[in-house]
């Protein structure tokens, strides 16, 4: 089952630019067709808190290509939409930000979330599919890497014919949001030291290779600059959890809980369309113990929140197109105990018969390949 049936899809707008490798005829940083890539400002560190004067940390750029040269480089781009586990407590997405502000100044950088929880690849990776369909197109720079410096890669995955570029560690974070966006063209692994910033650990990738990385794309740099190509199957692929139908009901989970307690579920109207059809319909939901005594609510299918009565459990069509089970005004997670990655039993109300599920949950991979599904109707 495709990443596409549980998300709707948007693709990345192909735009191209013809740019000069040759950095004299580069555009002016001003210009509204180009920006050469710059060094760094910690040249001027002598200047700010009494610091010693200090070389600048920014190597230059690639080599230059004989003068009066040019070739297509890829597509330049003015966008950066930033997902990490950062959180916003010290200066780490600060940090990157700023590296992202002096190598391409001229592009944008949307803060899709920092709050993703520390170290959690699937849930960055969900919220990064569930966003990829609204990003302008340009460069997503995604970064949840619980084993960062270790030999897990750095890469960079072109997709949309190079509309788009995601960048960030070969760990699955990456590979829904791929999927959606219809699948890998070419992919590197961010091998170019020369295009990283120069550090003395191998801690900070998120510093030193990824915003870099990202930076001199928008700067125009081709994508087989940064590094080695790789096979996009080569790639760690990312698991996406799949609902089942077992004895009447469906076995869902949850796949993440919003800031308001709304749970959503991987299962859209259709899976459910033996239990209930409309507006008004309601559904038994078993949420814990599901092979031993759960804990056992009456969810009726509502249009909106409003909709759902005083301290009931409802059931909406979320703004992905999928189930989530909600109260309106509370928390439906606090009310049922549950969090993401719990384990939901929807079935007939009045059925007495529970199903069974076993406590593993089904999941199917997710690659990185190019996909030849269909844009979804929902």
């Amino acid at each position: 089952k495709e990443i596409h049936d549980l998300f709707d899809v948007t693709l990345f707008s192909p735009r191209r630019l013809a740019y000069p490798a040759d950095r004299s005829q580069r555009p002016p940083a001003d210009s509204s067709t180009g920006v050469a890539p710059r060094k760094g400002c910690a040249e001027r560190a002598g200047a700010i808190g009494g610091l010693a004067p200090a070389r600048s940390f920014f190597l230059p750029g690639p080599p230059v290509a004989a003068a009066g040269s040019v070739h297509e480089v890829g597509r330049r781009h003015d966008t950066i939409s930033f997902l990490s586990d950062y959180g916003t407590g010290d200066e780490s997405a600060g940090v990157v930000r700023a590296v992202l502000r002096d190598l391409a100044p001229h592009a944008h950088v949307v803060d899709l979330t920092h709050d993703i929880a520390p170290f959690d690849v699937r849930g960055g990776s969900l919220a990064l599919a569930r966003a990829i369909s609204f990003v302008p197109a340009g460069v997503v720079l995604a970064i949840v890497d619980p084993a960062v410096g270790t030999a897990r890669r750095a890469i960079a995955v072109e997709v949309a014919d190079g509309a788009g570029v995601l960048v960030g560690p070969d760990n699955g974070l990456l590979a829904p949001a791929v999927s959606m966006a219809g699948g890998a063209g070419r992919a590197v692994v961010l091998t170019n030291t020369d295009l990283h910033v120069v550090a003395s650990g191998v801690t900070s990738a998120g510093r030193d290779v990824f915003a870099p990385a990202a930076a001199h794309l928008c700067n125009g740099v081709d994508l087989a600059e940064l590094g080695d190509s790789i096979d996009a199957e080569a790639l760690v692929p990312g698991l996406v959890p799949l609902p089942r139908h077992d004895a009447g009901g469906v076995v869902c989970e949850v796949l993440w809980v919003d800031r308001f307690g709304n749970c959503q579920l991987n299962v859209g109207p259709d899976e459910i369309a033996e239990l209930a059809t409309g507006f008004g319909h309601q559904v038994r939901v078993s949420v814990g113990d599901l092979v031993g005594m759960p804990t056992v609510r009456v969810a009726s299918w509502e249009r909106t929140f409003a909709d759902v009565g005083v301290g009931a459990v409802g059931m909406v069509v979320d703004a992905h197109g999928l189930l989530a089970l909600v109260l309106d005004q509370r928390s439906a997670a606090d009310e049922l105990g549950i969090a993401a990655g719990d384990q939901v039993l929807l079935d007939a109300v009045g059925d007495d018969q529970h199903a069974s599920p076993v406590a593993s949950p089904v999941a199917s991979p997710v690659t990185l390949g190019p996909t030849t599904a269909s844009r979804p109707g929902r």
